[in-house]
């Protein structure tokens, strides 16, 4: 990976550029205070980039596994030898990016499942293709997906988010943050509370970045916060994002979601989950299931690069928890609104 400079103007909806055959990611690990965009080149790249988390959120992580493997194609495609066996090996590359997130599992299998009938002479066409399409698909879907989760708002309160579902997790506007987008330009919506998010502070970093670009109130609060200001009152939904939906309706998402459900539960604070259906996971049965990565303790232990615990503490550093389905009161995808989700009812959602 390499940093460079795009003549474009830095916008949460072009985290993601492709420009002259080559696929150039802002660095969301420096926002808000630089705008910097990683160039990738193969797919090693790319799943670093991903690893890093240069990029970060289901669906973004999904398109850009997408164009790594049309840049892992066209790179192998250039050498000698057989193509396909070394292009096999950075799709497994890449699978091991970021373990949970399914979108990236999901855009992979597309793009495998397209090799055994396309040559040499098209496969690199046709998997950038699928890339690029993948991109804009995303980027509607999240519109309509927004207009679905603002339905379920009346009147006009406030609602509590959580991590970074905005523009820079997906193709464009967002899954959670895309439903409080419209409803905002609704009227439906009039303050924002952002969980900071901890470690990596992407409530602080980047949702109130993209909420402050569109002059959306918001305020941040700790992640600990959450249920004293539902007891304030003026809270009516909690609304996030998913990295992995299991097939009874179990929600992995950035840790911390848990918290907020529970909270919500008692509160009396409906609690809303916004996904792409590719987010939607049938092949694992329930939460119990889903692999929860893990990351380096040095992230709990220090802050900016410089140490605060003790040196000798050790820390437990799980990047998802799994929020039961009886803790949500709708899941919205693309396709429409899943109220009270269980095992039958996300069936007949992604059979339609």
């Amino acid at each position: 990976m390499r940093t460079v400079e795009l003549n474009i103007k830095v916008t949460a909806n072009e985290a993601m550029v492709w420009q002259d055959e080559h696929l150039y990611l802002l660095d969301q690990r420096l926002l808000p205070h630089q705008s910097v965009f990683i160039q990738c080149d193969d797919a090693a790249e790319t799943a670093e980039a991903i690893t890093a988390m240069v990029v970060r959120g289901a669906p973004a992580i999904g398109v850009t596994a997408a164009y790594g493997c049309a840049l892992a194609v066209r790179q192998r495609i250039a050498d000698a030898g057989n193509w396909q066996e070394k292009v096999a090996a950075d799709f497994a590359h890449l699978r091991a990016a970021r373990p949970t997130a399914v979108n990236l599992m999901w855009a992979i299998d597309q793009c495998s499942a397209m090799l055994p009938s396309i040559s040499s002479d098209n496969a690199y066409s046709t998997l950038l293709n699928f890339a690029l399409e993948l991109h804009a698909k995303d980027r509607a879907d999240n519109k309509t997906m927004g207009e679905f989760g603002a339905s379920l708002l009346e009147g006009c309160s406030s609602v509590i988010t959580h991590c970074n579902t905005g523009g820079l997790a997906t193709g464009g506007h967002g899954t959670a943050l895309g439903v409080i987008r419209s409803a905002f330009a609704q009227g439906k919506i009039n303050e924002v509370y952002a969980d900071e998010t901890r470690p990596w502070l992407q409530g602080a970093r980047l949702t109130a970045w993209e909420l402050v670009q569109e002059n959306i109130p918001v305020k941040l609060m700790t992640d600990g916060a959450c249920a004293a200001r539902m007891a304030a009152g003026g809270i009516t939904w909690a609304i996030v994002g998913s990295d992995r939906i299991a097939a009874n309706g179990d929600v992995a998402n950035k840790i911390g979601t848990y918290n907020l459900a529970v909270a919500a539960k008692y509160h009396g604070v409906k609690f809303m989950v916004a996904a792409p259906t590719s987010t939607i996971d049938l092949q694992t049965v329930s939460g119990a299931d889903i692999e929860i990565e893990t990351r380096d303790p040095s992230e709990l232990l220090g802050c900016g690069g410089k140490l605060v615990a003790p040196e000798k503490a050790g820390a437990w550093n799980p990047v998802f928890d799994v929020t039961p389905a009886s803790l949500v009161d709708a899941i919205v995808t693309e396709k429409g609104i899943i109220l009270n989700p269980d095992r039958d009812k996300i069936a007949a959602h992604m059979a339609n």
